[in-house]
């Protein structure tokens, strides 16, 4: 799809692992911090077969989409920077994918479009897949095609949202966690419930479960600012994070949504909660990956304790109400993945016209200065027409090779061009001497 030079072309490719493919116990050792997203990718050239890369990580997927050759060692090598970035070397090829070229861009049009979500239509992996990108751009580790890609992704996403109804009344994470804990007491309006953490889902499920009649919300949070904002925002009362469950003998039901990258709630400090509480059942949510809450916690009597993998029957009950919008959507899909494999198409050509664009501009500076060099009086409205018919001579005899090399993209004269203009323009032996003004206009042809 995408060659560098003969014998050897680029392989667009993503390798990850999902809610659909990966059980949360496995997902949250693989979940990654922006921090250590950022640090991963300053060491990228390290991992020389693998040219540019983004990394998509949330509660729900961790996944690395890449520019690598197509030699089975550059594959090892995206696995390598896989693992480095993880801080994991145990082998969990079952549950992780790969899909490379058409099928790379399918899946992350797809997921950019939430409909690889757990909740089909939410809004915010468009976002998560935004901020990712962004940060790849900002670490330097994106360049021409995964710009291009990424681009195109969250434009195809942006057109779902708006041309079909899939995010109408979407269920979010949050609601499904409140609307199971609904299944589990049938009302919540007698109900108290204790939120370990402040961000935006733990904003949500508040929402939510005061929607559903919950009497009084206690929040929980590392600091202590946020969680009393977080309170007064829903009348609610804050707590110290560390004895939150001191709370617990009031409430009937904690949910946990922390960023915290180890457990929040242990075995003894339940324990002692169920013992104050005289038996009466609780009931954790933990909405978190990594898990807040120690799978340990689920053995005590009284406790059941559910995670987000036990959300998805709660969703699959509203699938269907967007099953017509996820067709259309797949619609739109298809439509931008044509649009865009016919500009990929003409990328393993863009150095080699930004080359001879950059070599024939040279040429007419050098000249242009001799000539102007000549004719001294020539005031600065001449010389601005000099300067303007040095161009169009250079565009226009560089016009007809340009539209040859386009058309000659992707089939098999594609290489045949390549060589030829290298040969006959002497291009490769120019690449290494560009000044910062051949760069500039090399980067000025590339976004054209």
């Amino acid at each position: 799809m995408m060659k560098r030079r003969r014998g050897c072309e680029m392989q667009l490719a993503v390798l990850g692992l999902n809610h659909k493919t990966a059980p949360v116990e496995v997902r949250e050792r693989f979940t990654l911090s922006k921090e250590k997203v950022r640090r991963g990718l300053q060491h990228l050239r390290e991992y020389d077969p693998v040219h540019e890369a983004v990394i998509v990580s949330t509660c729900n997927r961790s996944e690395v989409y890449a520019i690598v050759g197509d030699e089975a060692t550059d594959g090892d090598a995206l696995y390598r920077f896989w693992s480095d970035m993880t801080g994991s070397r145990e082998k969990i090829d079952e549950y992780m994918y790969t899909f490379t070229d058409e099928a790379c861009i399918r899946h992350l049009f797809r997921v950019a479009s939430s409909l690889d979500s757990l909740v089909i239509g939410e809004g915010q992996i468009l976002s998560q897949v935004k901020d990712a990108y962004a940060l790849a751009h900002a670490a330097g580790a994106t360049s021409t095609v995964l710009n291009t890609l990424f681009h195109r992704a969250i434009t195809t996403g942006k057109r779902v949202r708006t041309e079909t109804r899939i995010a109408f009344n979407a269920v979010s994470v949050s609601y499904a966690a409140v609307e199971l804990a609904r299944d589990i007491f049938g009302t919540l309006e007698a109900s108290s419930a204790l939120i370990f953490g402040a961000g935006k889902m733990a904003e949500l499920t508040a929402e939510n479960l005061l929607g559903r009649g919950v009497k009084k919300i206690y929040v929980a949070n590392h600091h202590r600012e946020k969680a009393e904002e977080m309170a007064a925002q829903f009348g609610g009362e804050a707590v110290d994070f560390d004895s939150g469950l001191e709370a617990a003998p009031d409430v009937d039901i904690v949910v946990t949504s922390t960023g915290a990258p180890h457990y929040v709630i242990h075995p003894w400090e339940t324990q002692r909660a169920m013992r104050e509480r005289g038996g009466r059942p609780l009931v954790f949510i933990d909405i978190a990956v990594p898990r807040d809450v120690d799978p340990d916690v689920s053995d005590i009597q009284g406790v059941t304790v559910y995670n987000i993998d036990d959300l998805e029957e709660v969703v699959d009950e509203h699938k269907q109400e967007r099953q017509k919008e996820a067709h259309q959507a797949e619609v739109i899909i298809e439509e931008e993945i044509a649009a865009i494999r016919e500009k990929l198409q003409y990328l393993s050509f863009q150095p080699l016209m930004a080359r001879l664009s950059n070599r024939a501009d040279k040429i007419r500076r050098r000249e242009l200065r001799r000539a102007l060099g000549k004719l001294p009086r020539l005031d600065a409205a001449e010389q601005k027409v000099m300067e303007h018919m040095s161009r169009m001579i250079v565009r226009k005899l560089l016009r007809f090779p340009m539209m040859e090399i386009n058309a000659a993209a992707g089939t098999e004269r594609e290489q045949f061009y390549i060589d030829a203009m290298n040969s006959l323009f002497k291009l490769d032996f120019i690449g290494e001497a560009e000044t910062a003004d051949g760069e500039n206009d090399h980067h000025r042809y590339a976004q054209q």
